[in-house]
């Protein structure tokens, strides 16, 4: 134990920090439930047999819930969280407003993580976040089904059409895509990597709402023409709709699949094992452009355990953990060379495709504001895809909305 006192000692002094010692024995985590929960249950386990006196007290909430307690304890400097998981969209506010520890100052982050994963971590040069899990929109075709009808890998989402429409007319019962068309995040997150691929973008570099412009109307034009190469009422269709269509053979391509829906695909349950291709999304005037859906794990500024938090955020996100954490609950790692590990190639086939995917990957608008600017989104794409309104209305009127949401 001496040993031990004299090590985590040398920790706070190199970290700068002078705490308490009651302060030393306690860690409060917050992170998500669903299936996130799991692989924070587990390194909570080891993390406690490895420090026995420790008290550590671990949260599981909702997205919505996780964000406000966050956000109000924030605000309110209550010193109430000493890990906190973000998602990647919520980072910006919290680096901006100085709510997140530099981890810098706290012995820093060894190890090569994904590059995307780690710009959505930096704000002005510094590193406010650990790259926790490494999740990307990606897309998945019937393999057999494209071969049949003589096509490849689409390399562009207008190859997407061609094959669906060919696949529609010849396979009976099988609709040529499926994706997600309720309104918010789940439409908005199918949309977004159309969007991207043909040049257009929903906020400017410099904070600016672009939606009105003639590459996204192309895009959604596009995207609205999928809506008759899939499923009957695919506008009400989330992820268990999409992830039922594709596994029980009743659509050919999946327009988003998420590494959490892949991994029942080849199992008993589904119809058509080993034949679905997970791989990155495809381009169409520009290159493939994937929605990054990463989770960081993060320290607030008004932590009073901050060199604990650091230590147990490096010991999740090492090499071993990070592997166990995905070999156990299936939560995708962040670090480069895991991707190609034999052990989770094994389990995980696409995770070489993955990490191709990462590489690409595009991040959604680093604003603050982007819970509301989602929200108008995703409102006037479906009134579009439900056919209420025309592409270039739809994309007008979230302009001007989103514009004024900006402006706030």
């Amino acid at each position: 134990m001496k040993s031990i006192a004299r090590a985590l000692g040398a920790v706070f002094m190199l970290a700068g920090l002078a705490l308490p010692a009651a302060a030393q024995d306690r860690l409060v985590i917050a992170g998500r439930d669903a299936g996130f929960a799991p692989a924070l249950a587990k390194m909570v386990e080891l993390y406690q047999a490895k420090n026995p006196n420790l008290k550590i007290e671990r949260l599981e909430l909702g997205g919505g819930p996780l964000y406000e307690r966050l956000a109000v304890g924030a605000r309110e400097k209550t010193a109430a969280t000493d890990v906190a998981m973000l998602d990647d969209i919520w980072a910006p506010e919290f680096m901006a407003r100085g709510w997140l520890t530099d981890l810098g100052t706290v012995g820093g982050l060894p190890g090569e993580f994904v590059k995307s994963a780690m710009d959505v971590s930096r704000h002005d040069g510094k590193l406010y976040a650990a790259p926790f899990v490494g999740n990307i929109a990606m897309f998945a075709y019937r393999k057999d089904l494209l071969a049949k009808h003589g096509f490849e890998r689409p390399k562009t989402w207008s190859d997407v059409v061609k094959a669906a429409q060919v696949i529609q007319d010849k396979e009976q019962g099988v609709s040529g895509l499926v994706f997600r068309g309720i309104k918010g995040n789940p439409i908005v997150t199918s949309f977004l990597p159309v969007l991207w691929a043909h040049g257009g973008d929903v906020v400017s570099a410099d904070g600016k709402a672009v939606l009105d412009t003639p590459a996204a109307e192309k895009a959604l034009t596009q995207f609205l023409s999928f809506k008759a190469l899939a499923p009957k009422g695919v506008e009400t269709y989330n992820a268990t709709e999409l992830r039922d269509a594709i596994q029980q053979g009743r659509a050919a391509i999946a327009v988003e699949m998420w590494s959490s829906w892949a991994g029942t695909l080849d199992g008993s349950a589904s119809k058509v094992a080993n034949q679905v291709e997970v791989v990155a999304t495809p381009g169409e005037v520009k290159g493939p452009a994937p929605m990054l859906g990463a989770w960081l794990l993060a320290i607030p500024s008004d932590s009073p355990n901050k060199a604990r938090a650091a230590d147990f955020i490096r010991f999740v996100t090492s090499p071993e953990n990070q592997k166990l954490i995905a070999l156990e609950t299936g939560n995708p790692p962040t670090l480069t060379a895991l991707f190609n590990d034999k052990d989770l190639v094994a389990k995980y086939r696409w995770y070489p495709a993955q990490l191709e995917a990462l590489n690409v990957a595009q991040a959604r608008p680093r604003i603050s504001q982007w819970a509301r600017v989602e929200t108008i989104l995703g409102d006037y794409l479906q009134l579009a895809l439900i056919g209420q309104m025309q592409p270039k209305q739809a994309l007008t009127e979230a302009n001007a909305q989103i514009a004024r949401a900006l402006s706030r």
